[in-house]
């Protein structure tokens, strides 16, 4: 059964042959795929084919992906999962401060593919309501308005600094989110090179929400930051 109904997926990806196979796949599950294979070529096609999720590639043959991301973000908001090499966790991180919301890392599963454009389409589709009072991500339930915490129904004592931590975590489920970015976000600006102390508080907060070590819901990226795990996301290990 086809997963989407010709939501439309741009492909930026200069490999002949990764192009096809993940083209392959994504038209599989009843995506329309328009392929790109230069900087100049996707934020062409950006602007002309109007894509629900742009699949990028950093290592482009014309212009960095990066750049290419940096400028895409200036003008649209269309999710951006960046395509990266293994070990490249510099490059994730500079993708990611510059706009993206997700990554995945060669050589990745086509599960993992697919579950991260339906987060990102589930993000996009949710846009106007990231103010919203109130976030559900799986049994966790924020409560911004009242300060209030439950999981599966059991009401979680926070400090301020974990319950800001949780709330943006909240706020972008399945979204990796950079040590600089959180920093930045719950501590100022000031507090931006300070990753030991985001760690304890990430692991105050694991113990507070019971989470499971096989299938925990705080989950690091190493080297990047951290993702609140969407229900949709694929088991993954810390």
């Amino acid at each position: 059964m086809a997963d989407a109904v010709r939501e439309t997926i741009l492909l930026v990806e200069d490999d002949k042959a990764m192009a096809r196979i993940m083209g392959a796949a994504l038209k599989a599950r009843g995506y329309r795929v328009v392929p790109a294979a230069t900087g100049k070529a996707a934020l062409a096609s950006a602007q002309r084919d109007n894509p629900a999720v742009v699949l990028l590639d950093l290592g482009l043959p014309d212009v960095d992906g990066i750049d290419v991301c940096k400028q895409l973000r200036s003008w649209s908001t269309v999710p951006i999962i960046v395509v990266t090499a293994d070990g490249a966790d510099d490059r994730k991180v500079m993708a990611l401060d510059e706009g993206a919301d997700d990554y995945v890392t060669k050589p990745f599963s086509t599960p993992e593919l697919l579950a991260r454009i339906r987060v990102a389409l589930r993000h996009r589709k949710a846009a106007g309501l990231i103010d919203r009072s109130t976030i559900d991500v799986g049994d966790l339930h924020v409560d911004v308005a009242r300060r209030e915490v439950q999981v599966a129904g059991r009401v979680i004592d926070l400090a301020p600094k974990e319950f800001a931590l949780l709330t943006l975590l909240a706020r972008h489920a399945g979204r990796v989110l950079t040590h600089r970015a959180i920093l930045e976000e719950v501590w100022g600006a000031d507090a931006v090179r300070e990753t030991q102390h985001l760690r304890v508080y990430a692991g105050m907060l694991r113990k507070k929400l019971g989470d499971d070590p096989a299938r925990p819901r705080l989950v690091t990226a190493p080297g990047v930051g951290y993702r609140l795990v969407d229900p949709d996301e694929p088991a993954e290990d810390d």
